[in-house]
């Protein structure tokens, strides 16, 4: 939902740029009943109805948006490459510039084919993907391979081996996490290894907005395989191979 008089007249604005956008060779090759107009629409409006408040002047929206398309406006759409997205991109951009939000990392947005939609029908999902990035040189496939325990964070692998890592947005955190929500030195999870395999806690660094492992907040807590670790907006899971 459009927040007040500025809101609306943003979001006419960002529809009024994508229309001068395919009002020439674009509009005589959009003949789907999906116009790209209607999609921008969407994202503006998943990106109000997704904001969370962070102050009184900041919002934080998703960056990752999935546009579900059928098969038949899909492949029309999809005929320009990466064009489309890039402009709808840079427009919610603009949205959300006017609208004081931020982003948890780049803005992707994928046109996707969704089996049960008709020609005409689409539907926007999205989530908020932080940026990750670790000290230290980069984490080889045969690693995590080897890795009697890893930590998945935003499609990222990073093997945990004693005595663990610091989690946060800092510098020297040694997994740092671009999110809004994340304190520069957030969270350490320990390791230790016996005769069972590794033993892996978690220990909240006197952050914000604190540390949830499967849904219930804690300061410090053992962990085993499968365990959902979320701060701010990131979500990492343990993932443990005995010995």
């Amino acid at each position: 939902m459009s927040k007040g008089g500025t809101g609306v007249s943003g979001l006419q604005r960002f529809e009024n740029r994508l229309e001068q956008m395919i009002s020439g060779v674009f509009a005589r090759t959009f003949r789907s009943a999906v116009q790209p107009v209607e999609i921008s629409s969407a994202l503006a409006r998943e990106a109000d109805n997704s904001a969370q408040v962070l102050s009184r002047d900041r919002r934080l929206i998703p960056n990752d948006f999935h546009v579900e398309l059928s098969e038949a406006d899909h492949e029309r759409l999809d005929a320009f490459g990466p064009a489309l997205p890039a402009e709808l991109a840079s427009l919610l951009k603009d949205h959300a510039a006017a609208q004081s939000y931020v982003f948890t990392g780049p803005v992707s947005i994928t046109l996707e084919i969704a089996e049960d939609l008709t020609t005409g029908r689409f539907r926007v999902r999205s989530k908020a993907v932080a940026k990750v990035s670790q000290s230290g040189p980069d984490v080889t496939e045969t690693q995590v391979r080897r890795a009697s325990a890893v930590l998945e964070i935003n499609g990222e692998h990073l093997p945990l081996s004693p005595p663990g890592i610091i989690v946060g947005r800092g510098n020297d955190a040694d997994l740092r996490v671009n999110d809004p929500g994340v304190s520069r030195r957030h969270v350490e999870i320990r390791v230790a290894h016996d005769a069972d395999g590794p033993r892996v806690s978690v220990h909240d660094l006197g952050s914000t907005n604190g540390v949830l492992v499967n849904g219930r907040r804690v300061e410090n807590a053992a962990i085993a395989d499968g365990a959902e670790i979320r701060i701010g907006n990131t979500t990492m899971t343990l993932r443990q191979r005995q010995a």
